[in-house]
């Protein structure tokens, strides 16, 4: 039987304040099984980007609930939350968020020295030459490619073996090629791990890779907010 990795109820999220504040989530619910792929798409303004930070634990919500992989972040304090997305969930931001005076190897290493992790810098090497970038590593970003700064941006996602894999417009700022080099690498990544990967994006053949689809308009899911399973459950024999 399939295992829920996220649950989202009832999430809801404003930001900014007074006249400037902007409902973004509209109590929203969605449930996403462990090691799907799911690409969540809408029109830029939709609330996919704020979606995305909200199951990395980096917005919180105003109220609702979201666990992930059964903890609830919601009733996390700030510290709580920020180990265990070190812990448990890869991020990969469409700008890459680089350290410009690391190297690849140290960008790679440094989080997880700072979360306590032994043999980090072997840790590095080794997932820095699984994105294909072994001689590259003492190489620092302003040195490398767009394709290889994602690909640096991949291997610290993935160093802490996370099982949520989160995807910000992963290709957006790479040329047709190297995006799909990059969507080839991250889904390959997802399925010989078996993590699950969540991505937003505004590319329909890069969605369309995903086994599914989450739709947004207007601070609200109008599709694809529940697995297959659950859809094939609803409907009567």
């Amino acid at each position: 039987m399939a295992k829920t990795i996220i649950d989202l109820k009832k999430a809801d999220l404003t930001l900014g304040r007074a006249a400037a504040s902007v409902h973004v989530l509209k109590g929203i619910d969605l449930v996403i099984d462990a090691g799907e792929s799911v690409g969540i798409v809408g029109p830029s303004g939709s609330g996919k980007s704020t979606l995305l930070m909200v199951l990395a634990g980096l917005e919180r919500l105003d109220s609702g609930e979201i666990h992930i992989d059964g903890a609830g972040l919601h009733g996390m304090n700030e510290d709580r939350v920020a180990d265990f997305r070190g812990r448990n969930i890869g991020i990969v931001f469409q700008s890459f968020h680089l350290i410009p005076n690391m190297t690849a190897l140290e960008n790679v290493a440094v989080p997880l020295e700072l979360a306590n992790v032994r043999d980090a810098f072997e840790i590095a090497r080794r997932e820095l030459t699984a994105v294909g970038l072994g001689e590259r590593l003492s190489h620092y970003p302003g040195q490398l490619s767009g394709g290889e700064q994602q690909r640096v941006a991949i291997a610290r996602a993935l160093a802490p073996s996370p099982k949520l894999l989160i995807a910000d417009e992963p290709t957006g700022n790479l040329d047709t090629e190297t995006g799909r080099q990059i969507a080839d690498l991250l889904f390959a990544k997802q399925a010989e791990r078996g993590m699950t990967l969540v991505l937003v994006t505004h590319d329909p053949a890069l969605a369309a890779r995903c086994g599914r689809q989450v739709a947004m308009r207007s601070g609200e899911i109008v599709s694809g907010a529940v697995p297959v399973r659950v859809q094939a459950e609803a409907v009567p024999a």
